[in-house]
Parts: structure tokens; sequence; C-alpha cells
């Protein structure tokens, strides 16, 4: 596939997968019906489920896909280093347990704000710290391991608030963020976290070409006139209201920012500025597509979207650090 036409087809391809996801649940639907719901005609049955349940929820789905792809595709830039990603570096577990201290002390009840505001919060402290470690190690691997660190001791955390949940409903709340779902979203969740994403999705375009001169490493970077400090400001906040808002819509929701960069760094000649569209794209189709899989899965209890990325992208992370080792020896 040529570069001039990778985003056109992976936009294509992201409309016939929300499209596909309004067919296909736990009773198909003809193509004419769905297509009658979507443009306001046919049953108000048809409407209720398409615009109440469906469309939503790959919508969240694509959403979600999408911030982390470029969330991921950002931070392995500014970081130089392939295996970054919100959730292996820890982003998304920290933004996880702000959200969750929210809903634990029953701070949503005060304004629906707060969500999306506190996992934003956890996102950028966390993304901050991994910035600062970049600044002062070239080490990928004391990279990594503060981000086990970061995911742990979030993990840790999150364990003792379900521990002390006052009830089976918090306790519930609180395993779906730890999980990741986009089941039962509205349009009013995603209307709440969309400004945010945008937020991010801009703040990272606009100050994509610095991602590709620091593929040239930091000093020579500098020496063409990219402030370091500046870059890493406005990628720190970029990735933290971009996977802050992701899971505020969805929960934690791991690898998918690093598969989507990985399948499009060489399709982009590895320029990280180029890449940044086509992994949010290329994310969004893969969660969509995931959760297509979710709902049609015969089981008495649907799995987690969270679950299975995971499940896809945690062989796929560790055939690229045993790639990645292979041709550095």
């Amino acid at each position: 596939m040529g570069e001039r036409w990778l985003i056109p087809t992976l936009s294509f391809l992201c409309v016939v997968a929300l499209f596909a996801a309004c067919l296909l649940g736990s009773t198909a639907m003809p193509f004419e019906r769905v297509l009658a719901a979507i443009l306001g005609g046919a049953d108000p049955a048809d409407r209720l489920v398409i615009w109440t349940i469906r469309l939503p929820r790959a919508l969240a789905a694509w959403l979600t896909g999408a911030a982390l792809g470029i969330s991921g595709a950002a931070l392995q830039g500014l970081l130089r280093n392939p295996l970054a990603e919100p959730g292996v570096l820890g982003v998304s577990a920290s933004a996880s347990l702000t959200a969750t201290f929210a809903l634990y002390f029953g701070l949503v009840t005060l304004n629906p704000w707060i969500l999306p505001l506190a996992a934003i919060m956890g996102a950028m402290i966390a993304t901050a710290l991994l910035s600062l470690a970049a600044s002062r190690t070239q080490s990928v691997v004391t990279l990594i391991l503060i981000g086990v660190g970061l995911s742990s001791f979030s993990g840790a955390l999150m364990s003792l608030l379900m521990n002390l949940a006052p009830n089976p409903f918090s306790q519930a709340d609180m395993i779906n963020w730890m999980l990741g779902t986009v089941a039962n979203r509205s349009f009013a969740e995603i209307l709440l976290v969309l400004p945010f994403i945008a937020a991010g999705t801009v703040c990272l375009l606009v100050n994509g070409r610095g991602l590709s001169a620091l593929t040239l490493g930091e000093d020579a970077a500098a020496g063409v006139g990219l402030n370091l400090k500046r870059q890493r400001l406005w990628t720190v906040l970029g990735a933290g209201l971009a996977t802050g808002a992701s899971v505020a819509l969805a929960g934690a929701i791991g690898f998918v920012g690093i598969v989507a960069p990985h399948v499009i760094r060489p399709l982009v000649k590895h320029d990280p500025a180029r890449s940044l569209i086509p992994s949010a794209l290329l994310a969004g189709l893969i969660l969509v597509v995931a959760d297509i899989f979710v709902r049609l899965l015969p089981s008495t209890n649907e799995l987690k979207l969270g679950v299975v990325a995971a499940l896809i992208g945690a062989p796929a992370f560790v055939w690229i650090a045993i790639r990645r080792r292979a041709t550095d020896g």
C-alpha cells in the first residue's frame, strides 16, 4: 500500500467497521434496516437499537483506540523506543487509579467532569515522570522497569480500594475500569471526553515535526533548532489528555498503542510525525473489530474489551521486544 493511500484506506476501513458494528450483535440486522435507522427513518425500535446501543458503543471503541494509537506513536517518537505505549509504561494504569479513586469516594456524583479530569491527571503525572526519566537515561530497560513499577503500584492501590469497597456495586465499577469495556456507553459519555481527546490530538499533531527531528538524537535535534523541553511538555500534555480521556471512557485497555504504530511505522518510512494519524486510525479499527468479536462470542458473561486487547497485544509486544533485541544484537 502506497503511503498516499494509507490514510484514505484506513479511514474507509474504519467506516466499514463502524457500520458492521451496527449490523452485528445478539440479533443481526439487515443492511437496509441499519442504513434507514442511521438516516433517521425505519422502525423506532431499530433507531433505538442503533442510536442508543450499537453506534455509541462502536464509536466509544473507535475513539478509545484512536486516542491510544496516537499517544503510543507519539510516546515512541519522544522516547525513541518502539516498546513505549501508554499501557506498557503505566500511563493507563495511573489514569485508571485516579479514575477509580474518584469513583470510590463518590466524587463523580458531584460533577460528571470529575471522572475525565481525574483520569487525565493520573495519565499526565505518569507521562511526566516517564519523560523526566527519559531525559536522564537512554536505557530502554530502565524506562520499561519504571513503567512496570508505575503499573504495579497503581494496580496495588486499585486492589486496596477494591478491598475496601463499601458495596458490591462500587466494586463492580472498579473492576470495569481495571478490565476495560465500552459496553453501555452513551453519546453523553462520548461528548464528555471528546474535547479532551481532541485537545490531546491537536497537541500531538501540531508538535509532530519535533518527533521527526528527535530520530536524529537529542543533541542533533537541538542543533537544528528543536526546543527539547517544549517538545517534551507538549507531547506529555497531548498523550496525557488523550490517554486519560480514553481511560475515562473505556477503562484501562493495553497494547493497542504499541501494535498499531509498529504496523504503521514501516509504511511511513519510520517517520514518527507521519505515523500519528495512521496509527490512530488503525488502533481505532482494531478496537472496533475486537469489540465486535466480544459481542459475537457465545459466552454467559461478556468478555471485557481490555482482556481481548491484552490477549492479542501481549504476544505482539513479546514478539516486537524479541525482534528488537535480535536487531540490536
